[in-house]
């Protein structure tokens, strides 16, 4: 089988080696389709911390079912992967929380991941696909991240929604803040085509392109001086998350998405007089997951409105760099391993 390896920042190449052989507790898996992850790009471009190579990418996959011993499932049904490892014994794990797992290990980051034509996974984290297509399923893990984000945010009916950032992710939580009821949902970002998409094709209620505008200014006007009660990063960008602490409402909790290297610092007492409430929000669960698949069956969520660019893993190595330049306008590209 062939499969695509990223061996150093900037170089990516297609290798073979042996199908995988079927094991006790795992199944075999044909990959139909793989999305591009941020995750994904900035190992290419080197900047991924805790990141090693050579590394296969990968871990936002459409499958077919080949053979194995996960129950209720035969050659040839759809799946999709939860790709969190976890050790199922630490703290994290024995409440829950396999998201965040001590010892996690990511599919493609930590471990090789799924940018191959066979993969081999362990029965637990194989997802069955209830009769979604192949683009649905190839979407369910990075929509998860949102939901879960919106779930750790408690959004509700009451809530003005701030979300920073409109890629993949900033896509999928101005969806699932819709899903939640959102009262009132704020796009923040730079770039122009991802702005006009947020107001277009998802239906925001205000846009803000922070290097044209004062975003106070016009967060005060838009919430009538009341500020965002849910601030959601999905940029990851320094400038922007230190920031964003003045944007929240009084009683208003901050959810962190995207992430960087650096510390973060911010004002202890405008943090407090607002009781505001800081949390983190990574990966995603198995609710999470289901949830993302009960969306889409019910076509909540439109995916013909998320994925925007098909790339052919034949020509995917130099197809790779123009994933990087902002004029190809791309918000989610995903590998077609039939072509």
């Amino acid at each position: 089988m062939k499969y695509l390896a990223c061996e150093k920042p900037y170089k990516l190449a297609i290798y073979e080696k042996p199908i995988p052989q079927p094991r006790k507790g795992k199944s075999l898996l044909k990959i139909k389709l793989a999305g591009i992850c941020g995750t994904d790009i900035h190992a290419y471009e080197g900047t991924q911390p805790f990141f090693e190579y050579p590394r296969i990418l990968g871990h936002e996959l459409a499958a077919e079912y080949v053979c194995g011993s996960k129950a209720g499932l035969t050659a040839g049904d759809h799946v999709t992967v939860i790709p969190y490892f976890h050790c199922g014994s630490c703290i994290a794990c024995k409440h829950g929380r396999t998201n965040c797992c001590a010892n996690i290990q990511v599919f493609g980051v930590h471990i090789d991941g799924g940018f191959c034509e066979y993969i081999m996974v362990k029965d637990e984290y194989i997802v069955a696909g209830k009769g979604l297509s192949l683009e649905d399923l190839v979407v369910v893990e990075p929509l998860a991240i949102a939901a879960h984000a919106i779930r750790r945010a408690q959004v509700s009916d009451q809530d003005t929604v701030l979300i920073m950032g409109v890629g993949p992710i900033g896509a999928g939580l101005i969806h699932f803040a819709k899903v939640a009821g959102a009262q009132k949902i704020i796009v923040m970002d730079t770039n122009k085509n991802r702005l006009q998409y947020a107001r277009d094709i998802l239906l925001v209620d205000d846009i803000i392109n922070p290097q044209k505008e004062n975003v106070m200014v016009s967060l005060n006007t838009m919430t009538n001086g009341d500020m965002p009660t849910v601030v959601v990063d999905a940029t990851g960008n320094h400038k922007v998350l230190e920031e964003a602490f003045s944007y929240i409402a009084h009683g208003g909790r901050y959810v962190l998405v995207g992430i960087q290297k650096n510390n973060l610092s911010f004002s202890h007492p405008e943090f407090h007089k607002r009781e505001a409430t800081l949390m983190s929000s990574r990966n995603a669960t198995v609710q999470d997951f289901n949830f993302v698949i009960d969306c889409l069956q019910k076509r909540k969520i439109n995916v013909q409105k998320y994925i925007t660019h098909y790339l052919p893993f034949s020509t995917i190595e130099s197809d790779f760099e123009s994933l990087r330049n902002a004029n190809t306008n791309v918000l989610k590209a995903v590998i077609d391993f039939a072509k």
